[in-house]
């Protein structure tokens, strides 16, 4: 299994390569020898003089959700049990009641995966298309008959 793109180098292969450029090889030669980008030789040697370190970043990836499965959980049954609250209701509820403060982005993403809908009311009849409209009236038929 090779290298994806998005996944980080190795340790072993960054220390190869940052001991490499230490050692005296070009930048574009340690690139091609161990089948790097150049930016990438240029980040980590900048990295390293700002922090000390080189490794793998601790802040890469996505931040952990805020709502834990229990929670979601919990979450799923607020909103069945009342079919009409709206997302800024449940927004409040779940801030008032266990602490977490939701954006709206993250509310709409955790109802997405939770099969919910916030649709007021579901049983509406929806307008159909033109063509099964009523015949319009003739003139003949109609009350009132326009004059000129």
């Amino acid at each position: 299994m090779g290298w994806r793109s998005g996944q980080s180098y190795s340790e072993d292969l960054r220390g190869r390569v940052l001991g490499a450029v230490d050692g005296g090889m070009a930048v574009r030669q340690a690139a091609a020898t161990f089948q790097v980008s150049i930016a990438y030789i240029y980040k980590a040697l900048i990295r390293r003089r700002l922090t000390g370190d080189a490794g793998i970043s601790p802040n890469r990836g996505r931040p952990p959700r805020k709502l834990s499965p229990e929670h979601e959980l919990v979450l799923a049954t607020h909103i069945r049990s009342r079919p009409g609250i709206t997302l800024a209701q449940a927004q409040s509820w779940l801030l008032a009641e266990h602490g977490i403060d939701l954006s709206t982005g993250a509310m709409w993403n955790a109802a997405k995966r939770l099969g919910l809908s916030f649709k007021k009311s579901p049983a509406r009849v929806r307008a159909g298309p033109a063509r099964r409209r009523r015949k319009a009236q003739t003139v003949e038929s109609s009350a009132a008959v326009h004059r000129s």
